[in-house]
């Protein structure tokens, strides 16, 4: 597999498993990371892909920020949300004129990006497969999942085909959609589910399961689809999200999708989501502000209430600050929002 070299900025979890993948399949591919025991371990005794997916070790060319040399036409960028702007501002002067930015990444940064650089240069992209950063060298790929990737108006362009062709290494069965906002709203609303699950210590799919915090969930997720629908956009559904239930409150289908996500996370290896990991192990802010603090805000944009967001969002900032601790009983505080 050979063509244009792709550099992957941010070597964590997501960015990890695709370099690793596109690498060992010969594409020409360079890791940025900023931890430089991590960029030790890949470019020596290799990057280590565990898990019950598939396990191999793949050797990767990688350098930190300030080592990097040279520009790319293909940039994936695979970071955190909230260090979305620090990272462009740092991998800007190696993008090569005409080339083009993938956000690979939880949130709808592929706003933020081409607010910077334009919508002309970035590419949209979604990815749900189930993974975690465990130490440098090592990736746990606990299951595999939806991937999509489009152009943010909507076009079939043969740079979405090329990226597409990118992800397909990673997941044959990865989508080339006319819809990518579709797809980025509906892990929106599928996202706030998962921030809700790491108020607690419980897996994702034992919080979900909970019949007594049911409720709190389906108002999470009506929240989320009423923005979409006030941006003019249709979410789609993937592994059990079902953004048409929540959307219209029907509790008889919230609850069958509830149940299928359920049925979908107690199948991976990745039991508990990253932003409970960043809260629980790795004790460090996680993307609460540049995800759903970005849905309460267009909430106030377009005049929606928000309650349950809005007090997700304090309750997590309780956990970070040290203020409070992970419970089941976070959730139950929210049910009076839920009425």
């Amino acid at each position: 597999m050979s063509a244009r070299p792709v550099l992957i900025w941010g070597a964590g979890a997501i960015g990890g498993i695709l370099g690793a993948y596109l690498a060992r399949a010969g594409r020409a591919v360079h890791m940025v990371d900023i931890v430089p025991e991590h960029v030790k371990a890949m470019r020596t005794s290799g990057l280590r892909i565990e898990g019950p997916v598939e396990e191999f070790t793949q050797v990767l060319p990688a350098s930190t920020p300030e080592e990097l040399t040279g520009t790319y036409e293909i940039i994936i960028l695979a970071v955190k949300a909230h260090v979305t702007e620090a990272a462009l501002e740092m991998l800007l002067p190696h993008l090569a004129p005409g080339g083009y930015v993938v956000s690979a990444q939880n949130g709808l940064n592929e706003r933020v990006i081409a607010a910077r650089i334009g919508a002309e240069n970035t590419v949209g992209c979604f990815v749900n497969y189930g993974a975690d950063w465990l130490e440098p060298g090592r990736i746990l790929f606990g299951n595999r999942a939806a991937v999509a990737v489009g152009e943010l108006d909507g076009q079939i362009t043969d740079r979405a085909r090329e990226v597409h062709a990118l992800l397909s290494v990673l997941e044959p069965e990865a989508v080339l959609t006319d819809n990518i906002w579709g797809y980025l709203w509906g892990k929106m609303g599928y996202g706030a589910l998962l921030f809700c699950t790491a108020l607690t210590p419980d897996s994702m799919s034992d919080a979900m399961a909970r019949p007594e915090h049911r409720e709190v969930y389906a108002r999470l997720g009506h929240e989320v689809m009423s923005l979409a629908a006030a941006e003019g956009v249709t979410p789609l559904g993937f592994n059990g999200f079902d953004p048409d239930a929540f959307r219209a409150g029907d509790r008889a289908a919230i609850d069958a999708s509830m149940d299928k996500m359920v049925a979908h996370n107690r199948k991976t290896a990745k039991t508990h989501s990253g932003i409970w990991r960043d809260l629980a192990v790795r004790k460090r802010r996680t993307e609460v502000d540049a995800q759903i603090g970005v849905m309460v805000g267009l909430g106030h944009t377009h005049g929606i209430e928000v309650p349950a967001l809005a007090r997700m969002v304090e309750l997590i900032h309780d956990i970070e600050e040290g203020r409070r601790t992970q419970s089941a009983n976070l959730v139950t505080e929210m049910l009076p929002l839920c009425t």
